[in-house]
């Protein structure tokens, strides 16, 4: 089944033609209508009540053919204004808060996801290694100042997560003037110390798109992680991070739940997020997730979950046809570049899909074990797609 995505037009997603979610809808659907001044900052590819996918064919909802939710939403992000600060909550959370405040926390799952880039890719992360955290306070005295000699002093003498975490609580708690006063002292008296971390472009963009806002702050807390295409990130339950720029392909269990705390314009839930999010700090470069080699065509990111994984398909436009194996679970395929004939079984028999750039395809279980792409008509292109599924590959 061929599917339409759902496209959601969030402030923060790149304008126009400049977005990879618009240049991929406007392939994917042609009745699509590009606005140049419209944000187009997701794409949504699933079952999920907010943004179910259409089959292009009949017009009806996937979760109205499959009568029931995929285990996984898939997305594309085009990201140009900082995503808040945010973690997701755990199973037994998630349930909680949709009994508690289901106006906010629209559905009872969890919300592991992980992020694979497209292009140069922006993050925070994760928290810091706490000596890192305490040199940045240090260096930036108005925030040392802010945090308050107790809180600091503790960094010193015990730099651990307990510590990063009086410190943290601190500054999520502090009444907004003082905030927006210690952003402005540090863009105004310490360009040359943001400078030479590397954190000039990123703050003032940051603090440009949120002036005075506390997630401004996070900067100097949190993992500032640089992605290359190909690249991803895990992000398991209550670990807090904010995608800061760039566009990925995203993978998550099928939820909408986040809890969020800053550089955002929607309601910040600082004490759900300060009783949830896990205060361990690692080093940076500890946070790239690695893909599994199955062979010179195909990766899997295999997530530490039972609800998704995601295979990566790159196909040299020279090679005539290539048989991918997978598993009776309902799939969906995006695909990025280039075009194949896609060959699969069905409910209804063998079936031969023209795919290229845009095209979402739903692979029914019927279709195991194998899928097969072939050489389409007049294409001198490496073809490349993302596949998302249940996670199979994972091992109990």
């Amino acid at each position: 089944m061929e599917l339409t995505g759902w496209v959601k037009n969030y402030e923060w997603g790149r304008k126009g033609i400049n977005s990879a979610v618009a240049q991929l809808a406007m392939a994917n659907d042609p009745d699509f209508r590009l606005e140049e001044e419209e944000t187009y900052a997701e794409m949504w590819m699933g079952t999920h009540v907010c943004g179910v996918s259409v089959v292009k064919e009949t017009g009806e909802t996937l979760d109205r053919v499959l009568k029931k939710d995929l285990s996984y939403l898939f997305k594309v992000l085009s990201i140009n204004k900082a995503l808040s600060i945010q973690v997701h909550p755990n199973k037994c959370e998630a349930e909680r808060l949709h009994k508690e405040r289901p106006e906010i926390y629209k559905d009872p799952n969890h919300k592991p996801e992980l992020a694979i880039a497209l292009t140069p890719f922006l993050a925070l992360v994760g928290f810091m290694p706490a000596v890192d955290i305490r040199d940045y306070i240090d260096e930036f005295q108005p925030l040392s100042k802010l945090i308050g000699k107790e809180a600091v002093d503790q960094l010193h003498d015990s730099p651990n997560g307990e510590s990063i975490k009086l410190c943290y609580e601190k500054l999520m708690t502090t009444e907004e003037a003082a905030i927006a006063k210690c952003i402005n002292e540090i863009a105004k008296n310490y360009e040359k110390e943001l400078k030479s971390n590397d954190l000039l472009e990123v703050f003032t963009k940051v603090n440009k798109d949120f002036p005075g806002d506390v997630g401004v702050l996070s900067l100097f807390f949190l993992n500032l992680i640089r992605l290359q295409p190909g690249q991803a990130i895990y992000l398991g339950a209550n670990e807090i991070h904010a995608y800061l720029d760039g566009d990925c392909v995203e993978c998550m269990a099928c939820s909408d739940n986040v809890i969020r705390a800053g550089l955002t314009p929607k309601y910040k839930d600082v004490e759900q997020l300060l009783d949830s999010v896990i205060f361990e700090s690692a080093q940076g470069n500890r946070k790239e997730f690695i893909p599994y080699r199955i062979d010179e065509q195909v990766q899997v990111y295999i997530p530490p979950v039972s609800d998704f994984a995601v295979i990566n398909v790159n196909i040299d436009h020279s090679l005539e046809s290539y048989k991918l194996e997978i598993q009776a679970f309902g799939s969906i395929l995006i695909v990025l570049k280039g075009s194949r004939t896609l060959k699969l079984k069905t409910q209804q028999g063998d079936k031969e899909i023209v795919v290229t750039r845009g095209s979402i395809v739903y692979i029914p279980v019927e279709a195991a074990p194998e899928i097969e792409f072939t050489q389409a008509e007049d294409c001198d292109e490496d073809f490349s797609g993302y596949i998302a599924t249940s996670n199979y590959f994972r091992v109990a």
